[in-house]
């Protein structure tokens, strides 16, 4: 089970972002097998969701590095049952792994505020530095890279099967141009990455 904990980054100085962040993962998660507890504030600036898909988890992580303002936290573990009504009721592993998770990822020395934590630490270890390096892929990519990749994937990250013909008539620039930006995104790099992330979230889960 996935229990993914996320705060806001600099909410004394902000205005609240729960709103918006979670009308965004609501869409993200429409209509996706996965969801065990939907994501609902906790305290504060602070949200939580509870997945069972790995697919669900990195979709969210996607979302939440690419709008930047949010310590993102992973936990991989047990959940107590029976399941609550919500993730502030939860308890078990998972949720403790997943509030470490979070407050590491706001110490941490690098770019991209996500952390991941398990009973498998080797496992969570290599889930992380792979989930930090597609993440500053994500939290770097120009607004015109994303046009063109938005156009070529749904909110989930997957492809939909337009072409990049198909986004250079709906963008109105050359097949070149598109290209050009999907170079720039890295977007071959990206969609090649998923399945090892996935697996990565499975081990995670595993006994070590």
């Amino acid at each position: 089970m996935f229990v993914m904990t996320v705060d806001q980054q600099g909410s004394r100085s902000s205005s609240d972002l729960v709103p918006e962040v979670l009308n965004s993962l609501e869409r993200v998660l429409h209509g996706r097998k996965g969801v065990a507890l939907p994501f609902t504030r906790t305290i504060g600036d602070e949200i939580q969701g509870v997945l069972t898909s790995p697919t669900a988890v990195v979709a969210c992580s996607r979302r939440l590095l690419r709008l930047g303002n949010w310590y993102v936290g992973i936990g991989v573990g047990g959940i107590q049952q029976p399941m609550p009504a919500t993730s502030v009721e939860g308890n078990g592993q998972a949720f403790i792994h997943a509030r470490e998770a979070v407050e590491d990822a706001k110490i941490q020395r690098g770019s991209v505020p996500a952390s991941v934590r398990s009973d498998n630490p080797e496992a969570a270890q290599h889930l992380q530095a792979l989930l930090r390096l597609i993440g500053l892929t994500w939290r770097t990519r120009s607004e015109a890279a994303w046009q063109a990749v938005d156009l070529l994937v749904n909110d989930h990250g997957e492809l939909t099967g337009a072409t990049q013909a198909d986004a250079a008539d709906a963008l109105g620039v050359s097949a070149a141009a598109i290209s050009k930006r999907l170079k720039g995104a890295a977007f071959d790099e990206e969609q090649a990455i998923y399945p090892l992330l996935q697996r990565l979230l499975l081990r995670a889960d595993s006994p070590t």
